[in-house]
């Protein structure tokens, strides 16, 4: 997740510094920080925003950044609400105020980690994390947050709102996995399909998406790519448990586009790992000589789909770009 945070005077600054400081010394990537005003020297390690903070906010609100306000939350308010679609893909937005006493979350909270995000702010600069989800605040379960936590899919999300409100009233949540049907009606379904009563199916991501490329492949291409594979499988993205490739291009723009576009994460294996990858693959000397392995997408994917993996769809190549599709064969795996 790519933190961009944007202040407004002096004291923001500060904040914005004392992030990053702390980040600095935690381990942590710090945030890319920026100014909006008109007049003024720009402070250290700042970039003056020289349009209006909606406008900047339209260029940014992009699913992997996380944008970070030290202002007031209004300010905020009226800055993103024009680009909030869903909150599955939304990006978290949090407000900080200008004396850094509160860390406030405002937009994706649990699917977009912002809440976790707010709380981490908060305990770099000694801050107080003001969460306002109803889960969190009643120490609550939060469906939609475990099945973020657990990579499942919300096939019906009308559903999470009816377990919330019976979480929050402290009434009991009943969770059942297909292998294991349950004998009586139950809130949470955790299978592909069923054909049990119940208020909420959650299905796992079956399937991996090994790539391989070219260094400076066009991010643009890579993705139209990666759509036209899963069209021609017909997958849908939610389908999708990582994103699967060899170390030496994990870090690739166009992998991490994707990483942070659909919010999948990914798996890198280095050459000797994937050399162990059980099964028959389209070998090519060329990539063996490139990155010491003979075959990446194949084997990453293979790898990436666990023990007993499928290869669904064999090594598909275009302009530099490799792309191979597994399925897991372990039904569901939770934490």
């Amino acid at each position: 997740m790519r933190k961009l945070a944007v202040c407004f005077t002096e004291n923001g600054a500060r904040i914005i510094e004392k992030i990053n400081r702390a980040c600095d010394q935690a381990g942590i990537k710090p945030a890319t920080g920026y100014i909006c005003r008109a007049e003024g020297e720009v402070p250290e390690g700042l970039i003056r925003i020289d349009t209006t903070i909606g406008e900047w906010a339209d260029s940014v609100f992009l699913p992997g950044n996380a944008l970070i306000f030290v202002g007031a939350v209004g300010i905020a308010v009226r800055a993103v609400s024009p680009l909030v679609k869903d909150k599955f893909i939304d990006c978290p937005v949090i407000v900080i105020d200008d004396n850094g006493q509160f860390v406030i979350p405002v937009l994706s909270g649990h699917a977009g980690g912002g809440n976790k995000l707010a709380a981490t702010i908060a305990s770099l600069i000694d801050a107080l994390p003001v969460i306002t989800t109803s889960t969190d605040v009643n120490d609550a379960f939060s469906v939609d947050t475990f099945a973020a936590e657990n990579r499942l899919s919300v096939r019906n999300r009308e559903g999470i709102k009816r377990v919330s409100v019976k979480a929050i009233e402290e009434k009991k949540i009943t969770l059942s996995i297909k292998d294991y049907p349950p004998k009586e009606k139950v809130d949470v379904v955790v299978a592909d399909e069923t054909d049990a009563e119940y208020t909420l199916l959650l299905s796992p991501k079956k399937y991996t998406v090994g790539l391989g490329m070219k260094r400076g492949k066009d991010a643009d291409q890579a993705d139209a790519y990666f759509r036209e594979i899963l069209e021609k499988t017909g997958l849908q993205v939610s389908d999708i448990y990582a994103i699967c490739t060899i170390d030496v291009k994990e870090d690739e723009p166009a992998i991490t586009a994707l990483r942070d576009h659909y919010r999948l994460p990914v798996l890198s294996f280095d050459a000797a790992l994937l050399s162990k990858a059980e099964g028959t693959f389209e070998a090519s000397e060329f990539v063996r000589q490139t990155v010491g392995v003979d075959n990446v997408c194949e084997r990453a994917a293979v790898l990436g789909a666990g023990a007993g993996a499928q290869l669904i769809l064999k090594k598909q190549s275009r302009d530099g770009m490799t792309v191979a599709i597994a399925k897991r064969t372990n039904n569901v795996a939770l934490g």
